[in-house]
């Protein structure tokens, strides 16, 4: 035991900082994205009724820790559907015809619907969070979503980041997303720091390839549901269930 608790120490003392993901790793909003896709989609598919339901299992398979429409399009496609993009800001009850940004903007406001009332972040996670910073390390979000700083202030946690590289982020600069490594590189970079120096905190199998695919000093997964043989498969250090595991 007493070897165990000391790797998965290493694997983030050493490093100088930590970049996290939110949604699951920091707040349990993971479960509220879960929630959302499957009104979502629920919705959606009940006009097309010679195509499978929405599963539980599809968040993990095509949706977990991408950029929003990315995650509509790769859901549509394990259902062979193809629709067009739409406009930007357009909602499924704007237009007759469902859209790619369409659908993800009802997500988005589904999913704001519900966070508004108040996010209660992870005991064990803001414990580890502390626990670095008292320590010395940097630290920054790194998030698919475009609501992290949103997320952040209803968790009371938007004191503790200075970096924050979501989804509008990375539209703006051109970054792909997760499993790419891009957005966690550039947070790297925004703390100053090489990626080597960096671990990346993670729930999402896209978010551990991603962090996998980079030199990142580790990559610590926490298993929220995705399974923890998928995550180290995917490339995780090490796997947790609570990060004050860690401590």
């Amino acid at each position: 035991m007493t070897d165990v608790l000391e790797t998965r120490n290493s694997a983030w003392t050493s490093a100088s900082a930590i970049l996290f993901d939110l949604d699951g790793v920091l707040t349990p909003t993971a479960t509220v994205h879960e929630r959302a896709w499957k009104e979502l989609f629920d919705g959606y598919l009940a006009s097309r009724p010679d195509v499978p339901g929405y599963r539980e299992e599809d968040y993990f398979d095509h949706i977990d820790g991408k950029p929003r429409f990315d995650g509509v399009r790769d859901f549509l496609a394990s259902r062979g559907i193809v629709l067009p993009e739409g406009e930007e800001h357009s909602s499924t009850a704007e237009s007759a015809e469902p859209t790619v940004q369409g659908l993800g903007n009802r997500k988005n406001q589904v999913f704001n619907d519900i966070v508004s009332a108040g996010v209660e972040p992870f005991e064990g996670s803001v414990r580890f969070l502390e626990a670095a910073v008292a320590r010395g390390l940097k630290v920054a979000v790194v998030s698919s979503s475009r609501n992290a700083p949103a997320v952040l202030k209803a968790a009371g946690l938007d004191g503790h980041f200075e970096i924050v590289v979501d989804g509008v982020v990375a539209a703006a600069k051109g970054l792909p997303g997760k499993p790419s490594p891009a957005t966690y590189t550039y947070a790297a970079q925004l703390l100053g720091l090489p990626s080597e120096e960096c671990v990346v905190v993670e729930d999402a199998v896209s978010g551990v390839q991603a962090g996998h695919a980079g030199s990142f000093h580790s990559v610590i997964g926490v298993d929220r549901g995705a399974g923890r043989q998928t995550l180290l498969e995917a490339g995780a250090t090490s796997v947790v269930n609570d990060l004050q595991e860690l401590l």
